[in-house]
């Protein structure tokens, strides 16, 4: 039978366990959202409830956690959310876990754009849909479209929709065999394609190999600008005068892709770096001119 244990004994003992798996920071903001969810209680309250009794139930439960963070399952997913631009996001295993960097190019755009309240845009790869939501939130009045290819990722999105109360229109569609229209349809094009190289693979954390969508996350060898040549050459022909592309981007590939963007007749084309340095985003602007 489990014996009592206090409040404050549950936490040392998750962030303990959690510490011999992964570096001090990590394993003691783990041991917080794990008191945060299955608890209820806020950081603060650990000391001001320290001696406060965890049930055998809670504890149970808890430890069931505790082992699916050792074997390296993303805490988003086991709690089926995330954070994003201030929003709670729906994730599981069938979309990508948004990171920080991704919220750094939606921050981009809403800064760059949210003087304006007719705007059209388009994000193409959308998976759990965490940049067209966040673009509806901070975008006043926009017309947001998210396509994916995936329909399991589509039903998140679906959800997320729903849930934040946002105007975007989901639709499925294949990035790589995107029509081009009879006129520009768009201010905005932004895309977090695929963009991993598989040779990649062997200097990648195991919590994304194992748990995150393959689908959402490789390109070959042989074509890493697969994804960025379709939708370079789809917006193009689609960006309304004044509109740009926004890309994130793997860094390996800043040089090839700001090239071959030129060639499909985008100008303007710069990347910048993220908040850790890396040159991490592109954007183009329409070959049309806007007067």
């Amino acid at each position: 039978m489990t014996a009592d244990i206090t409040l404050k004994q549950c936490a040392d003992g998750v962030r303990d366990r959690l510490s011999a798996h992964y570096p001090p920071g990590e394993a003691q903001a783990l041991t917080r959202i794990v008191v945060e969810e299955l608890l209820h209680y806020e950081p603060v309250d650990i000391v001001l409830h320290k001696d406060s009794i965890i049930s055998p139930f809670m504890q149970e439960k808890i430890d069931k956690v505790v082992e699916r963070l050792l074997d390296d399952e993303p805490v988003q997913y086991i709690f089926g959310k995330a954070r994003f631009c201030g929003l709670e996001i729906k994730v599981t295993p069938d979309v990508l876990i948004p990171r920080p960097e991704t919220q750094e190019l939606v921050d981009c755009i809403v800064k760059e754009w949210g003087g304006r309240s007719d705007l059209s845009v388009l994000d193409v790869c959308t998976g759990s849909g965490c940049i067209a939501v966040a673009l509806a939130r901070g975008l006043k009045w926009a017309d947001v479209t998210a396509i994916d290819i995936s329909e399991a990722a589509l039903g998140v999105a679906r959800d997320n929709v729903t849930q934040l109360k946002v105007n975007v229109t989901l639709r499925q569609g294949d990035a790589l065999a995107l029509e081009s229209p009879a006129e520009p349809l768009w201010d905005i094009i932004v895309s977090n394609p695929p963009y991993i190289a598989e040779n990649e693979k062997r200097d990648m954390e195991q919590n994304v190999l194992r748990y995150e969508p393959h689908l959402a996350l490789f390109v070959p060898d042989s074509d890493p600008l697969r994804f960025y040549k379709a939708i370079g050459r789809y917006a193009s022909a689609s960006l309304c005068a004044g509109g740009e592309l926004y890309f994130e981007i793997n860094p390996l590939y800043r040089d090839a892709l700001v090239t071959m963007l030129e060639g499909e007749g985008l100008v303007d084309v710069e990347s910048w770096a993220d908040a850790e340095g890396r040159q991490r985003f592109v954007k183009a602007k329409s070959p049309r001119d806007d007067g």
